[in-house]
C-alpha cells in the first residue's frame, strides 16, 4: 500500500501544533485529582468545536484538497483533544472517591462536545456563500 508522504506530513504537522496546545494549556492549568480538569476539558471542548468548523467548511463550503483536512481535522484537532487523558483524570477521580465530579466530568466532556461540534456545523452554514 502506498501512502502520501505529504498527507502524512500534513497530520504530523497539525498534530504537534494541536498537542503542543494541549500541553502548553496543561502547564498552565495543572489539575488535581479533587479538582475539575479545566486545561483537558476546554483542550477537548474547543477541538470539538474547531473540528465542527473545519470539517464542514472543507467538505461544504472549499475546493477539494488533499491536505487540509488531515491537517486541520486529524492532525490539529486530534492533536489538541485527548479522550486518553479524559479517561485517565476519571479513573483518578473514582480512584479517590470523587464519584459526583467524574461523572458530571464524562457526561459534561460527552454533551457539550457533541453540542459544540453541531454548533460548530450550524456556524460554517449560517454564513452566506460569496459567488
Amino acid at each position: 500500500m502506498a501512502y502520501d508522504r505529504r498527507e502524512l506530513a500534513a497530520v504530523f504537522a497539525g498534530g504537534a501544533l494541536g498537542t503542543l496546545a494541549r500541553a502548553g494549556l496543561a502547564v498552565l492549568v495543572p489539575t488535581r485529582p479533587d479538582d475539575w480538569p479545566w486545561a483537558t476539558f476546554t483542550a477537548n471542548i474547543v477541538g470539538a468545536f474547531l473540528l465542527g468548523v473545519f470539517v464542514t467548511r472543507l467538505l461544504e463550503r472549499l475546493p477539494v484538497s488533499s491536505y487540509r483536512r488531515p491537517f486541520l481535522g486529524t492532525g490539529v484537532c486530534g492533536g489538541l483533544t485527548t479522550f486518553s487523558t479524559m479517561q485517565v483524570e476519571t479513573l483518578t477521580m473514582l480512584e479517590h472517591g470523587h464519584y459526583g465530579l467524574a461523572a458530571g466530568y464524562t457526561a459534561s466532556s460527552v454533551v457539550m462536545g457533541l453540542t459544540v461540534a453541531y454548533l460548530g456545523t450550524v456556524l460554517v452554514r449560517q454564513v452566506r456563500v460569496r459567488r
